[in-house]
């Protein structure tokens, strides 16, 4: 039997976690659900017979690191998480899954199997790779380039559209536009939200849910729209964009920094 923790405040995130979990072909159990740092170090500090986490990043009181920097389970960690995504690939590599929210069950199944083979192998350290990811988390990747502009293509022409003019980012029905400081529209050819995301530099630009992508420089005000969900007024764009439940501690944090 394999025995799980999951580390996470939000009710539905640990539905789908436990929904998933019920579809493997493994026989798992759940020993407890934390919803806060207290929480999580008061067990891991009483129960060393873990064989892994699945666990957010922005909790309640605080960031899921002060968990594993007071008291480091013996067992690897699956991030379940909105947090920024151009970390992904960088965790990815060190044998740590990253799952991104809203993700898919073919990506759980994928960060299982990660998970399997460390488990079927010799115990390994994993302090190591907890700390490669904390040391990620807390300085910007400087040396990726991002984009400036967007080349936009037109039947007859390609124009360049500034960064710097950009709004925000919104996807429908399988395109994304770029909404800028006049209120227009304009059609990418990246074909995905996520891939508009990797090009643009994290410290302006947040993905405030599945469809949008907001510029920090626009952000004029926020409001509460309803429990651990904010309404955000862009400058010159007359509509809120609401946050959803799984990015908005992640979005008040970024917004403010």
């Amino acid at each position: 039997m394999i025995k799980i923790v999951i580390v996470e405040d939000e009710l539905p995130a640990i539905k789908k976690l436990k929904r998933f979990l019920a579809e493997l072909d493994e026989p798992t159990t759940v020993l407890a659900e934390l919803a806060n740092v207290e929480d999580a170090v008061a067990f891991f500090k009483n129960n060393k017979e873990v064989d892994l986490v699945f666990s957010d990043i922005e909790l309640m009181d605080g960031n899921a690191f002060e968990i594993y920097k007071e008291v480091m389970p013996n067992c690897p960690v699956i991030f379940a998480t909105a947090y920024n995504q151009f970390l992904m690939d960088a965790f990815e590599t060190n044998g740590i899954a990253y799952l991104l929210k809203p993700f898919s069950f073919d990506r759980f199944e994928k960060a299982w199997q990660k998970f399997k083979l460390f488990y079927q192998s010799a115990p390994q350290n994993n302090n190591l790779m907890i700390e490669k990811l904390s040391a990620l988390l807390g300085q910007p990747s400087v040396k990726k380039p991002y984009r400036n502009r967007l080349a936009i293509n037109t039947a007859n022409r390609t124009y360049f559209l500034e960064i710097a003019d950009v709004v925000f980012f919104n996807a429908e029905e399988g395109v994304v536009f770029a909404i800028d400081n006049k209120g227009k529209n304009h059609l990418l050819t990246q074909p995905t939200l996520k891939q508009v995301e990797e090009e643009l530099d994290p410290k302006l630009f947040f993905r405030i849910n599945r469809a949008q992508l907001v510029h920090k420089v626009y952000v004029e005000e926020t409001e509460r729209y309803n429990k651990n969900v904010l309404a955000i007024k862009l400058k010159t764009h007359h509509q809120f964009l609401v946050t959803s439940q799984s990015s908005t501690a992640a979005f008040k944090d970024w917004v403010e920094k």
